[in-house]
């Protein structure tokens, strides 16, 4: 929204916010070392306020913080609770908040400045101007478009496991490669877990590895050697693009679109499909998902509705818009039906990809060279340190 509107991004963050909220039951503690009571050491401290290791500060700093936004006039969205917004005459103002990290937006510049001197006077915090850096991620801001990367977060990665001089690669992983259970253990599977759990939060603006990452994801419990040499080749392909991210901006109209897409039975270890899904909104993407599915799909259509249905192309397009079942589809008639309401109210409608324009692919198959570097450049992901 802030890149199709030309919308200013304003930071703030909140010091010590677990502190600010309230409990609303009874927590005990032991008091402190240095800070005993003379002659009541056998007394404990009842909490009247939240303390940072508590499992309830998370949810009693949201709902204290909540509670303010909406006192100011704030309204909490229905489809993401860490989202609050205000319309007014003047416009729109939009607020994103994580723990204790806010984001501030909108055409409402006297209730964006309203809302900080506000915030400003119910806790303590911190003006840290325009955007630039949020939870890992590095925002970059031209008069034209907005650019997120993890440039910084990859260069560190690639540092903490030597891959710095390692050659770059733009193979995610080897064609027809099939990962499979069987093989020699690695050396350190708790290395491995760490590693692949950085790699999927990399994923965040990095949409053509949501693949690779998904599948050295499924072998978290004993991974071999052949499944850390997959994950040392997404090392090596990040080396080639290190500063590859999204590019936002405004392309003129604000349709949401989604390319959805399935390989059927694509897994030799178990033949269960994988989904995957990118959706845009205003012509920058905005969603994506690479999974494996659930259960075992009978067919390419199957695999395809539910792949649909996780995200609302040419054999599942036929049943959509056929009211008739057929007896080899009954098996999916919740995810058919699902679909098809949503058609027939006008909510969603489908049309036909051609395989070279499915930009889906690179969420469910491995591509590589250059369909990798087209599927990129469809996503608006891109290198813009690259030279050149």
């Amino acid at each position: 929204m802030a890149a199709t509107h030309n919308w200013s991004l304003h930071q703030l963050d909140i010091k010590n916010a677990f502190l600010h909220s309230d409990l609303q039951e009874e927590v005990y503690m032991e008091q402190p070392p240095g800070f005993v009571a003379q002659e009541e050491s056998d007394k404990v401290c009842c909490l009247r306020k939240s303390l940072y290791g508590l499992k309830q500060s998370p949810r009693a700093w949201f709902g204290k913080f909540s509670q303010a936004l909406v006192r100011f006039g704030m309204q909490n969205s229905t489809y993401d609770h860490s989202v609050f917004y205000r319309r007014s005459d003047n416009g729109i103002v939009l607020l994103v908040v994580y723990v204790d990290d806010t984001v501030i937006t909108g055409n409402d510049a006297w209730g964006i400045s309203s809302l900080k001197t506000f915030l400003q006077g119910h806790f303590h915090t911190k003006d840290m101007g325009q955007l630039k850096y949020f939870l890992g991620i590095e925002v970059m801001r031209s008069k034209k478009c907005i650019y997120l990367s993890q440039r910084k977060y990859v260069l560190d990665l690639l540092s903490e496991t030597e891959k710095l001089g390692a050659k770059p690669s733009g193979t995610l992983m080897m064609p027809n490669q099939q990962l499979v259970k069987e093989g020699k253990l690695c050396k350190d599977p708790e290395r491995y877990r760490r590693l692949v759990g950085k790699l999927n939060y990399l994923t965040m603006t990095q949409p053509d590895i949501a693949y690779s990452v998904s599948v050295v994801s499924q072998f978290m419990s004993s991974p071999t050697v052949d499944h850390w040499a997959a994950v040392e080749q997404i090392l090596c392909y990040l080396k080639a693009a290190p500063g590859r991210g999204i590019l936002y901006k405004d392309h003129g109209h604000t349709r949401v679109e989604c390319f959805s897409d399935a390989d059927w039975a694509g897994s030799r270890e178990d033949s269960i499909s994988s989904s995957g899904y990118c959706v845009f909104v205003g012509g920058n993407l905005v969603s994506w998902k690479s999974k494996k599915q659930n259960v075992v799909s009978r067919s390419s259509a199957e695999s395809e509705y539910r792949a649909m249905t996780q995200s609302v192309r040419n054999t599942a397009l036929h049943i959509a818009s056929n009211p008739v079942f057929h007896e080899r589809t009954k098996h999916i008639e919740v995810d058919c039906h699902f679909i098809r309401a949503k058609i027939q109210d006008g909510l969603v409608s489908t049309g036909y990809v051609k395989t070279g324009e499915q930009l889906g692919d690179i969420l469910t198959k491995v591509v590589n060279g250059a369909r990798i570097s087209y599927l990129c450049n469809k996503l608006d992901t891109i290198d813009i340190f690259a030279p050149g």
